[in-house]
Formats: structure tokens, sequence, C-alpha cells
């Protein structure tokens, strides 16, 4: 059986769990808790990141290298073309979203952090030790959240910048190509990568970032989102997510 460890809140977590659903791939979600995670995957990995797939005697580390793994073991539904150039472009494309990941992660768990307890319930899930302790737990994953992704206002900030920069990067690019795709007629890592990475700030219905009416973190989140929204790449995240994202498994793990 396959196993995907993985932070149910995750982006980079989506963009594995959409890999491997875009596959038709059979696996588990397994949850690890935000800080312990790191020792397990530097035993099984040689590094601390998340997600980590397991696929019988391998493991493989990090969205993108868990793409071309796929793509090398299990070549049907490909997810990038055979055309050097096409695939080139899919890479580069999905570089800039990993890029774009990394700040939007920052930015949005600053406001998550301060603005909403339900991000934290998520993290600590329905049961085990972290639940029964939740008293001392939360406080404890919120410090760890903080000190590890460097959530101080200027960082923050800083991200902000960089958002708005890779934003308007690809909305050219989809542009470019007519709004349908990043590259090419069909969806491939480029759109999983750059869609996974967008669905916290959109709060994409069915994901972990889905919004009851009239809920959202703050006015400034709220603003942003709209923004997005008027953007083609904002309305071709919804489209894709709408038409293309056939989840195979609950993103809330196990």
């Amino acid at each position: 059986m396959r196993i995907l460890y993985q932070f149910p809140l995750s982006h980079f977590c989506e963009k594995a769990r959409w890999l491997l659903d875009h596959k038709e791939l059979d696996y588990v979600a397994h949850n690890l808790i935000p800080g312990v995670h790191r020792a397990f995957a530097q035993l099984k990995t040689g590094q601390n990141r998340l997600p980590i797939l397991r696929d019988q005697d391998f493991w493989i580390a990090d969205s993108t290298e868990i793409a071309l793994y796929l793509d090398d073991v299990y070549p049907e539904h490909s997810l990038l073309r055979a055309d050097p150039q096409q695939r080139q472009l899919a890479l580069e494309i999905n570089g800039l979203a990993t890029e774009l990941g990394r700040h939007v992660r920052r930015w949005g768990l600053a406001h998550t952090l301060t603005e909403n307890e339900e991000s934290l319930d998520i993290l600590i899930g329905e049961k085990g030790y972290l639940r029964q302790f939740e008293k001392y737990s939360k406080p404890i994953i919120r410090a760890l959240l903080s000190k590890g992704y460097q959530l101080n206002a200027d960082k923050v900030a800083e991200s902000k910048l960089h958002m708005d920069s890779i934003i308007q990067n690809l909305n050219e690019r989809l542009i470019e190509n007519h709004g349908r795709y990043f590259v090419g007629e069909r969806l491939g890592l480029a759109d999983i990568a750059v869609c996974s990475m967008l669905a916290p700030i959109l709060e994409i219905p069915g994901t972990p970032w889905e919004k009851e009416q009239g809920e959202t973190l703050s006015e400034e989140f709220r603003q942003y989102k709209e923004h997005l929204m008027t953007l083609p790449l904002g309305q071709y995240v919804l489209r894709i997510y709408q038409t293309e994202r056939n989840a195979r498994v609950d993103w809330r793990g196990v």
C-alpha cells in the first residue's frame, strides 16, 4: 500500500494528493505531527519536510520529486509532456509555483494562526494525545509554526510582495496560452502545482481551506481573495478545481 505522509493543511501535500489522484493510484494519507515530523522525515529521507511518499520500498520526498517519480514508474495519465520544450516549460512553471507556495504558506499562516482557531483543530486531529491535551498542544504547535516559518511582520510583508510578483507572472503566462491550461491542451504538473498553491487563498470548496458562507480570516485576506478572483488566473484555478480535481482520498487523512 502506498502511504503519503502529510499535513492536512499543507498545500504542498495537497499537490501530492492531487498528483496521486490524477494518476488514479490507491494510497493512504497519513498525518504527522508538526515539529515531531522532522525526526521521522530525516530518518526516512535525509531531509525534514513533507510530503513524503512511501511506495513499497521506495521513499520519495518533495512534491516535485514525487511527480517525477510517478511519471517514471506509472506513465499512464502523464504529468509532463514528451515534447522537450513543453516539459521544460512545465517544470519552469512548477518552479514558480513552488516559490509562490512558500510565500503563500507564510502569509496565510500569519493570518490563520492569529484569527482562526479551527486550523489548529485540524492540525491536532480529532483524537489522540494532541486532542486529549489540546490546552497544551495548541500553544506548542502555534509556537513551532511561528518559529519554523518565520511569521514575523517583516517576513510576512516581504512574502506578500513576492506573491504579488509571481501571481502577475503566472497570470500573464496563462493568458499567453489562451487561459485553458498552462502547458498544452490538458491538465499536467504545471496546472496542479499552480492550483494547489493558490487554493488556500481562494478557500476552494472541498479542500482544507473551505470556509462557511460569510466566514473569512480578515479584511486584508478577503480583499486579496477578491482581487485574485478578478484575474484570469483566479478564475482558472476555480474552474480547474471544479472540473478536474477528482479527489480519491479524504484530505483529512488518518
